[in-house]
């Protein structure tokens, strides 16, 4: 079901053939809109952009980006010069929002037809001004790194790539943060040699977090301890959105989407686009956090993985100007 916001252009959005499960009609303040929509379930958001009160400055939209699933929201420009200028086309763009429309055809276009980064890349001005840093005097939601973060992850699917993926995550992360990975009851990080990467028994799991207690960000590998997960700040369970793994997913244990219901799901080596994410969700009944591609390790920057960071509260982790152009795997990201 669908979600209309609607202020100048309200007749429009009336005449849209959509199913709709909510309206709202008025200005409205950034963080009143993140609050209504953060945890509420819909399969896509027209929003007006004269509904976002102050719209035409970026740091507001950048706000709503980093809080939505901008992959769900197609966002309907007025006329004005600001908003239909390349320039902050440009910065939509960099900001992950692909979808916007200035009328009812462009609409209903991406409504059955998401556009991707390669359907709006003629518009991304590489060497245009980029959106600040994210940080708590802008009122951004997601909340910075205060101390000491522990993040768990978790295959669903087996051999979703938990390993490899918190590997990636720490070179990722050691350029703004301090940062160490624990592997519980396997010795698999042995294979990338590296001294941040560090193996231990279940038994050993609460001293070593101590011991690293200094750090910005403790990345563990939890396999099926339990005692690791209960240390944790959160976890990120990754699902494989393979045919043959989902099915066997769904032959061991058929009520595993509503075990993780309101869990940070992220589809992991996923060739899914937005429309087949979509999907997904309605079919499984699930929240998708993030939608991960395959990664190829040697990259030195990834757009999409440093995408995910930033969701989890790593502001630090802004993508530059050589990383988008060197990666274009942040098409993919949710």
């Amino acid at each position: 079901m669908n979600v209309i916001i609607a202020n100048k252009q309200k007749a429009l959005l009336q005449s849209l053939e959509i199913d709709i499960i909510k309206t709202l009609e008025g200005e409205f303040d950034v963080d009143d809109l993140i609050a209504q929509f953060r945890n509420f379930f819909f399969q896509r958001m027209i929003l007006d952009i004269t509904a976002i009160k102050n719209y035409k400055d970026i740091r507001n939209l950048q706000r709503l980006s980093i809080a939505l699933d901008m992959d769900k929201v197609i966002l309907l420009l007025d006329n004005s010069d600001e908003s239909s200028s390349n320039g902050y086309l440009s910065k939509l763009i960099s900001m992950g929002v692909y979808n916007f429309a200035k009328n009812k055809e462009g609409i209903m276009y991406l409504y059955n037809h998401p556009n991707t980064y390669r359907d709006v890349a003629h518009i991304h001005q590489l060497e245009a001004e980029q959106p600040q840093e994210v940080t708590v005097e802008n009122h951004v939601e997601v909340e910075p790194i205060v101390g000491t973060k522990i993040i768990g992850v978790k295959n669903v699917t087996k051999q979703s790539g938990a390993t490899t993926l918190i590997y990636m995550m720490v070179k990722q992360l050691e350029k703004n943060y301090s940062v160490v990975a624990l592997e519980v009851n396997k010795s698999d990080f042995r294979y990338f040699n590296d001294k941040r990467l560090i193996s231990v028994p279940n038994t050993d799991i609460k001293n070593a977090v101590a011991k690293y207690d200094s750090c910005n960000a403790i990345l563990i590998d939890i396999n099926d301890s339990k005692e690791a997960e209960s240390l944790c700040n959160e976890i990120l369970y990754l699902v494989e959105p393979s045919i043959i793994k989902l099915n066997k997913l769904m032959l061991v244990n058929s009520n595993t989407f509503k075990e993780l219901k309101n869990k940070k799901i992220i589809l992991n080596q996923s060739l899914l686009n937005a429309k087949d994410v979509l999907d997904f969700e309605y079919e499984s009944g699930s929240k998708i956090f993030y939608n991960m591609p395959p990664l190829d390790e040697r990259e030195k920057s990834i757009h999409a993985l440093n995408l995910l960071l930033v969701r989890l509260g790593f502001t630090k982790q802004q993508t530059n100007d050589q990383e988008k152009k060197n990666s274009i795997l942040g098409l993919f990201g949710k």
